[in-house]
């Protein structure tokens, strides 16, 4: 069916009215620019597909340089963020500033402190994360780990679901995340997957000691790759009929146990 004029301009005021709510937002060549140049945090930078020219050219090499994740979009994607003028770039600036687990990691041992470290292996329902953010800061999570690539976006709604606990536990976006697996294991950290496939469940399970739990997606589960890292594999016991859990009950529930096991024994 083919819109009319007043149509368009009816959608055209919605996606404004939401753009104004979504102040994450940010569009256009050097508003883009200068946010990389002033140390702000991108979540992600969307990029028109086949966008061509020096400016365009240099811009994306910056965003790269800055550790930015870059994804290349049809036009018509941009346009149902923005209906202005975006020369072909859309990001996400972050609420909160990026952790570095090769950083927090070393500095939580030194101190003395146990790490207990939650390793997020693609989420991407922004309701889950900040739900889950939230039990892992009351379950005393030390940071959250998650890779920077098909990863849910930190924005507003995070916060919101969150409660703001999203501003207590650093977020930890790493670009390398195989690496960063293996890095978190040589720490000396026991890396537990939960996965229903597992032989023993949570309780069979030790969950003592420096530890950093995995969860994946509630369709996919945990990546095969990151299962070959682990130390343990473990499953939530259930006598119901369904056959899963959503990923943050789940996340809880997990946590729970961690706490229980070494503070409650």
């Amino acid at each position: 069916m083919r819109l009319t004029l007043g149509d368009k301009e009816e959608y055209i005021t919605i996606r404004m009215q939401e753009e104004e709510e979504n102040d994450n937002l940010i569009y256009g060549i050097h508003p883009v620019k200068e946010a990389i140049l002033t140390g702000k945090v991108i979540d992600k930078l969307l990029v028109q597909t086949g966008l061509k020219g020096e400016n365009a050219t240099e811009l994306k090499r910056m965003a790269r340089k800055a550790g930015v994740v870059v994804k290349e979009v049809p036009a018509e994607k941009l346009f149902r963020l923005t209906p202005k003028n975006h020369q072909g770039f859309v990001g996400f600036v972050s609420p909160i500033e990026n952790g570095s687990i090769e950083e927090i990691l070393p500095k939580l041992i030194e101190a003395g402190i146990v790490p207990r470290i939650l390793i997020l292996d693609g989420i991407t329902d922004v309701r889950n994360f900040g739900s889950i953010v939230r039990t892992a800061e009351c379950m005393g999570v030390n940071a959250i780990v998650l890779p920077a690539r098909n990863s849910v976006p930190i924005n507003a709604d995070v916060v919101k679901t969150s409660a703001g606990a999203i501003f207590n536990l650093p977020i930890c976006k790493e670009i390398h995340f195989g690496s960063t697996i293996e890095f978190i294991q040589s720490c000396g950290v026991k890396l537990v997957a939960s996965s229903e496939q597992a032989k023993d469940n949570i309780y069979q399970t030790d969950l003592t000691g420096p530890i950093a739990i995995i969860m994946g997606d509630e369709g996919e589960g945990v990546h095969p790759k990151t299962l070959e890292k682990v130390n343990h594999v473990a499953k939530i016991p259930m006598g119901g009929k369904m056959a899963s859990l959503n990923v943050a009950v789940a996340a809880g529930m997990i946590l729970s146990e961690v706490e229980r096991q070494q503070n409650f024994k």
